[in-house]
């Protein structure tokens, strides 16, 4: 069962920035890419083209303690399939957008910005975002709100590994829509930095893939999900550094629930592991090398569809670095994964059967290259 793909990319883009003596600047962007793809999934040859092109004109400037920024954009992104084409797409987005910054305080900025989407299939967005940064001391606090939104294409994770031949055509989608928000401190004195931050967001309208009918229909459409998808969660980091020293460790968690499709009630988000952490040692001596200790924990998430278990397995990742420096050269060394875990240690990747969206294998909830080294050298030429 062949699975390839070819791909020609071609982009150019342009930025351009000029003074208006006493006014202050515009802003000139542009960009342009596209895209041709030749798939092949088992029997079924995919030929198509992606193109994206961006303009944007802003002008800033600033007065007193307030430095402003307002402009206009658009953006025009194209689909075009040789094989599927009622899956063919054009999307103009034009837009409005306008940001301020005030410096309040020597220690306290404050920051807003909005946004005016027209999109051609999805309708009109607008999304502001508002923020806060406050300095005292050796303290930083930085305090965030704000709201956007995604215009869905077939183009999902699964879709991306298995083709648009099982999918059914796109009708009845609404945009996905987004609140987040953050609230970060920071305190950092002599050789330790320690930061926390709490951050939410709410989604609605996510899209997911379904199952037509029976199991066996071997067909799947996309559907935006009632209700939210909601996700909070909180991240810590330590690091102390003595001399040449460093040691840092971080700990993530994170509360991901969407609504089930099977009944009333709620489910775990896929793939989103409650608890990570990490812990990573370093010495570090400027022109002669260093070395360097990790170790990272995941552990266990739901897994969806998968027909070996319904939930991954926690796992450690060790990994270890070195780099001398002998005048203008340097060697090094890396080795990852030296526990060598690997999903397949546990089940296979690939299935008994088909999923109805066309995959073969499982999605990856651990490693799956094992123990990896890779070294080599550098060479540093002229003063």
């Amino acid at each position: 069962f062949p699975e390839t793909q070819d791909t020609q990319r071609f982009d150019g883009g342009l930025i351009a920035e000029i003074p208006t003596e006493n006014l202050g600047k515009f802003h000139l962007r542009a960009s342009a890419v596209t895209q041709k793809h030749q798939h092949r999934f088992g029997d079924i040859r995919e030929d198509d083209r992606h193109e994206t092109l961006f303009g944007e004109a802003s002008f800033s400037t600033q007065a007193a303690q307030t430095s402003w920024l307002a402009g206009i954009a658009i953006q025009s992104d194209t689909y075009r399939s040789k094989t599927f084409p009622k899956f063919d797409y054009t999307h103009t987005t034009p837009a409005l957008f306008v940001q301020a910054e005030h410096d309040l305080h020597e220690d306290l900025t404050l920051a807003a910005s909005a946004r005016l989407d027209v999109h051609s299939e999805y309708g009109s967005h607008v999304s502001p975002r508002l923020s806060a940064l406050y300095r005292p001391g050796a303290w930083t606090f930085r305090g965030t709100v704000g709201t956007g939104f995604y215009a869905p294409t077939p183009f999902v994770e699964e879709i991306e590994a298995a083709g648009l031949s099982r999918l059914e055509p796109l009708s009845g989608l609404k945009a996905e829509t987004a609140e987040s928000a953050s609230l970060e401190a920071g305190w950092a004195s002599g050789p330790v930095e320690a930061n926390i931050t709490l951050f939410g967001s709410n989604i609605a309208n996510a899209v997911r893939l379904e199952e037509i009918g029976s199991p066996n229909a071997d067909l799947v459409r996309l559907v935006n999900v009632p209700g939210q998808t909601r996700t909070r969660g909180s991240e810590l980091l330590l690091r102390y550094r003595w001399d040449e020293v460093s040691v840092t460790g971080s700990y993530v968690y994170v509360d991901a629930s969407e609504p089930d499709l099977i009944g009333s009630g709620r489910r775990a988000t896929p793939l989103t592991p409650r608890h990570t952490a990490g812990l990573v040692a370093m010495w570090e001596r400027h022109g002669k090398g260093r070395i360097g200790l990790e170790a990272y924990y995941t552990g266990e998430q739901k897994l969806e569809d998968n027909p070996y278990r319904s939930e991954g397995k926690p796992y450690l990742e060790l990994g270890a670095l070195a780099e001398m420096i002998v005048g203008d050269v340097s060697i090094f060394l890396n080795l990852e994964n030296l526990l060598n875990i690997r999903q397949t240690k546990y089940d296979p990747l690939v299935r008994p059967r088909r999923a109805p969206d066309g995959r073969w294998t499982v999605d990856a909830w651990a490693p799956t290259d094992g123990f990896v080294v890779n070294g080599g050298f550098r060479l540093k030429f002229g003063g």
